[in-house]
């Protein structure tokens, strides 16, 4: 994805917690300075209200409207006035915007995991991740996660760490969001959106942000429970390539991952299938979050979501993800039909994949409900 301007690495809770990197994230980030997340909290900038005048074209004045407020950083706001060459400005909402600054949010967060526990251990002596900016510190997202709160499985020595993703921004969507969130230790994939977001906007009381904390850092075990069911069933399901009209890399394509993301993703794929000609649902979802952790090249926000949806439905949803892959081939036979082709061999693939989407069918019921549990176990905090 695009870079950030800004990126900060944490371990810790504050600078009373007995915390360090796990090996194999502390590996990943390099020689990344590391501070706690109290810390990086307090170095995200904040907006600040002040009063906005327009230029009247007839007096060529300037004249106040109490109808906006400009959101400021104070900081840069102040550079600014010995002379510095910086924007203070993040927006220009209405009246009825209310400012939620970071601390307002993440500092109930540091009380919250003072209560909870993994393996005996307070959570904010195992809290982990990283935050980062963009637009000037106007946008912030983060990743934050537990050591030792993760899914493993038998004959794997690395773990798949569960936590959450949290950002918010001054530009007039949503305050604050959080959702489900996990990374595999293996090869720093991404799993996003395990669960459906949550948001606070920018308008009305602020939420008691210590007990959504309290209640959301107590199903995030549910989460890493739920997430371990799916990843076994997923590997129990396959997709044989010799049966269906295409390859790993038009399996994505056919998916709509454009094409330099599903060539990523289906060569990290077969490399990681141990029978390269019939791939199981939970490498074919982890090629999916390769490709979008490591090569996606557009910024976060809605267009990176839309790609973790279709990522995820491979391991959340198989039956649906083989329907999109049906209903895609579908697109392209009736189009060879259309353009005077005899359009027989599209179609006879076509049927061809439908027969393999009735015989797994049977095996992938089971996956509806437990999708539906998931998605709301963040709505539960509410």
């Amino acid at each position: 994805m695009s870079r950030p301007e800004t990126t900060a690495v944490f371990a810790g809770i504050d600078g009373r917690a007995d915390a360090v990197l796990p090996e194999w994230y502390a590996a990943r980030v390099g020689d990344a300075e590391v501070v706690s997340f109290a810390e990086a909290v307090r170095a995200l900038p904040r907006a600040v209200a002040s009063e906005v005048a327009y230029r009247n074209p007839y007096t060529d004045g300037w004249e106040e409207t109490e109808r906006f407020t400009a959101l400021v950083d104070p900081e840069r706001a102040a550079a600014r006035a010995q002379g510095a060459d910086c924007d203070a400005l993040f927006y220009v909402p209405t009246e009825s915007y209310a400012i939620i600054n970071p601390l307002d949010v993440y500092g109930p967060l540091e009380a919250a995991v003072e209560e909870e526990t993994v393996d005996g251990r307070p959570l904010g002596d195992v809290v982990f991740g990283e935050i980062r900016q963009y637009r000037g510190g106007g946008e912030v997202h983060m990743d934050v996660l537990f050591d030792g709160l993760s899914v493993t499985f038998p004959g794997r020595e690395d773990p798949i760490a569960v936590g959450f993703s949290s950002g918010y921004d001054f530009f007039g969507g949503h305050a604050v969001y959080v959702e489900g969130y996990a990374q595999d230790a293996s090869c720093a994939n991404s799993i996003r959106r395990l669960t459906e977001r949550q948001t606070v906007k920018h308008v009305g009381d602020v939420a008691d942000f210590e007990t959504w904390w309290e209640r959301l850092l107590g199903r995030l075990a549910v989460v890493a429970d739920d997430l371990a069911a799916f990843i076994h069933d997923a590997q129990d399901i396959s997709l044989d390539l010799r049966e269906v009209p295409f390859d790993l890399v038009e399996f994505y394509t056919l998916l709509e991952f454009p094409e330099y993301l599903s060539e990523r993703a289906a060569s990290d794929a077969r490399a990681e299938s141990p029978d390269p000609f019939e791939v199981d649902m939970w490498t074919l979802h982890s090629g999916a979050t390769y490709a979008l952790t490591h090569h996606y090249t557009g910024k976060e926000g809605a267009s990176l979501d839309a790609y973790v949806r279709i990522a995820n439905d491979i391991l959340f949803n198989p039956q649906g993800t083989l329907e999109r892959l049906v209903r895609s081939y579908r697109r392209r036979a009736d189009a060879a039909t259309r353009d005077g082709q005899t359009g027989l061999a599209s179609q006879s693939a076509l049927a061809q994949l439908e027969r393999v989407e009735r015989d797994l069918g049977a095996n992938i019921e089971q996956f509806q409900s437990r999708e539906a549990r998931l998605r709301e176990r963040f709505a539960e905090t509410a």
